[in-house]
């Protein structure tokens, strides 16, 4: 399965309680932070929720 790297590129300050929850449930804990996650449906919902905070790269 392919995994996303994903990377926290704006803080949290000033946003919303639920923004900062799912930044949370991504794993992602502070600016510039990178995680690699399984592409799935539910992580792909969740990226697209917060999707002006995070970038996204696809990695084999």
């Amino acid at each position: 399965m392919a995994k996303l790297k994903v990377t926290l590129v704006r803080g949290t300050p000033g946003t919303t309680q639920r923004q900062r929850d799912t930044v949370r449930g991504l794993g992602l804990r502070r600016r510039h932070h990178t995680v690699v996650l399984e592409d799935t449906p539910s992580i792909r919902g969740m990226i697209d929720k917060v999707r002006h905070m995070v970038e996204v790269e696809e990695q084999e």
